[in-house]
């Protein structure tokens, strides 16, 4: 990651609510964790990790925290073991009451990154 995009991914974690950026930062921490060679980027303005054709987001949104995948055959495994966190169709709402499940939101990234067609 160069020094401008790091800067930029910094800035925009530091902008967020100190709650959010916990998370936030947890988050970032553990994508880089399982994909240290991830490309991290700015895109559609805000962090995004890039492995082979897969991908992965995160993003602050009004009431939640978003973590973005290329498809719904992506959240499915999480959707049906937290069932109470909202989820769309290929994102995943964390809301600040929602618990982060680490090791299940890992689970998401490595298919996210490592299967991004379904099949």
């Amino acid at each position: 990651m160069s020094s401008r995009v790091a800067d930029a991914v910094m800035e925009y974690f530091q902008a967020q609510p100190e709650s959010r950026r916990e998370r936030l930062l947890a988050l970032h921490q553990a994508i880089m964790t399982a994909y240290p060679r991830a490309k991290v980027d700015m895109g559609y303005r805000m962090p995004t990790y890039k492995a082979g054709e897969g991908w992965v987001a995160l993003a602050n949104q009004k009431q939640h925290i978003s973590l973005y995948t290329c498809g719904y055959h992506h959240i499915e495994a999480f959707k049906q073991a937290h069932p109470g966190v909202k989820t769309g169709k290929g994102c995943i709402k964390l809301r600040d009451r929602d618990e982060l499940p680490m090791d299940d939101l890992i689970q998401v990234v490595r298919h996210a990154i490592e299967h991004p067609k379904p099949g």
